[in-house]
This record gives structure tokens, C-alpha cells and sequence, in this order.
């Protein structure tokens, strides 16, 4: 039987909003298709085997466990993920996790060092959070697709000048409520802040990741046994309703 072999990153510490929804939904499209869903989780102090990880998830937290985990990920999982990555796996991190992923964040005065996986930067400036629905074109190589969801951040994110963002805004705030960008892409790992749980509201997005992760060890991203998806359609529209509404 196909096997995707999935790994949680702080289940415990970095799960607000709902986002462990992310992982149910994932495990739910492959059991539907008959394909096997082996889950793992690597949580403080403990590393992890990179090639026996094939899609990797970090979800969001309060901003006294981030700054924990981002202690311990520095210790004890970058390189590991940056070995995944490097080779083929396929990485979803929301919100803090996404912030995680660049050089650094900035907590009130305190400047906490990332993973530096991506060339991006959190910065804290004036002005209230970024809330509110959100819809996002992407190109992830099969032509321009909304993805829509829900954003709560404080933070500013800017990218470096090597940095691909994920999509641009069609509306809502983004990255930084300013350069119209939202979230990040490098190879197969994918950061942003759409959340609320974001894959229920994009089945195709989650779709792409099994692919993704699933073409790691076969060579080439196999296609995908067709679902009846016409709650999550329905999802979809009404969560791209409310964002348009603003």
C-alpha cells in the first residue's frame, strides 16, 4: 500500500486556532483513496530522522511557547528539516510556524532567532493586528488558484530579495498589510498565515501536498484519485464570500 509518512512539529505547543484540523483533514483525503497515513510527532528535545518524514506541519502558538520552541528547533530539529526539505519533503508551517521559518521575529523589544530556512524577516511596528478573512491568488504550477482563510497576526513579515512569496492578496492584509504579498514558497515548503483550520477550506491545497510528499520517493507527483468534494467546495466558496466581503 502507498504510505505518506507524516510528521507533527510541537503538536502539543503550536496548535491555536484550530489548526490540528490541518492534519485530520490530510489524513482523511488518503485514508479516502486507500492510502496509508503514518503519523509521527517530534515535540521539545527531541529530534527527528529526516528521511523518514516525507510532509512536516508546524501550526501556531501563544508567543511564550514560540519562543520556547524556537529555542529547541534551533537545538534540536533545523538541520533536519532543512535536510528534508532539501530533499524533496514537503513542509506546511501557519502562522508562528510560518514566522519560525525566517531569520528572525521580533517579541516587544526581544529579537528571537528563526530557522533561517526562508529569507524572510517579523518585525513588531505601530498599528493594530492584521485580522480578518483572507483570499490569496497562487501559482503552485498548475495556473493562478484562490486560496482563501483567515489571518490573526501581530507581526510584520517582510521577504528578502530571495524570498518567492506564496500568492498576492486579493483581500485582506497579508504578509504586512502593505506589499501585497502573503506567505512564502521554497521548493516544497510552503509558509503562511492563513489559518482557521486552513486545508478544510482548500481541499486542492492539501491535494498538492499529498502529491508533493507522496512523489518524494516514487520520482514524480502521482495523480490523485478524484473525491466527491462538495462540502469542501462549499467551504471554499463561503470562506472566499467572506473574504471578499471584507
Amino acid at each position: 500500500m502507498t504510505e505518506l509518512r507524516f510528521l507533527a512539529l510541537y503538536p502539543e505547543q503550536m496548535n491555536i486556532y484550530a489548526d490540528r484540523g490541518n492534519y485530520i483533514f490530510l489524513k482523511q483525503r488518503c485514508e479516502w483513496r486507500g492510502i496509508g497515513f503514518r503519523q509521527a510527532a517530534a515535540g521539545p528535545g527531541e529530534g527527528f530522522d529526516p528521511a523518514e518524514h516525507d510532509l512536516i506541519y508546524i501550526g501556531g502558538g501563544q508567543d511564550r511557547d514560540q519562543v520556547l520552541v524556537a529555542e529547541d528547533m534551533l537545538k534540536t530539529k533545523r538541520d533536519p528539516i532543512n535536510d528534508a526539505v532539501e530533499d524533496g519533503a514537503a513542509l506546511l508551517a501557519v502562522c508562528g510556524g510560518y514566522q519560525l521559518l525566517g531569520h528572525s521575529y521580533q517579541l516587544g523589544e526581544q529579537r528571537i532567532e528563526g530557522l533561517g530556512l526562508a529569507d524572510l524577516e517579523t518585525v513588531r511596528e505601530p498599528g493594530p493586528r492584521l485580522i480578518g478573512n483572507v483570499a490569496i491568488e497562487a501559482d503552485l504550477g498548475e495556473g493562478p488558484t484562490v486560496i482563501a482563510g483567515f489571518e490573526n497576526h501581530g507581526g510584520r513579515t517582510y521577504l528578502g530579495s530571495t524570498a518567492e512569496p506564496l500568492g498576492r492578496v486579493i483581500s485582506g492584509h497579508g504578509n504586512n498589510d502593505g506589499d501585497g504579498f502573503e506567505g512564502v514558497r521554497r521548493l516544497n515548503m510552503f509558509g503562511t498565515y492563513l489559518h482557521g483550520p486552513l486545508l478544510p477550506k482548500n481541499a486542492w491545497l492539501a491535494d498538492h501536498l499529498i502529491a508533493l510528499a507522496l512523489a518524494r520517493r516514487g520520482g514524480a507527483a502521482p495523480e490523485l484519485e478524484p473525491l466527491d468534494d462538495e462540502f469542501e467546495r462549499e467551504a471554499h466558496a463561503s470562506a472566499l464570500a467572506a473574504a471578499e466581503r471584507g
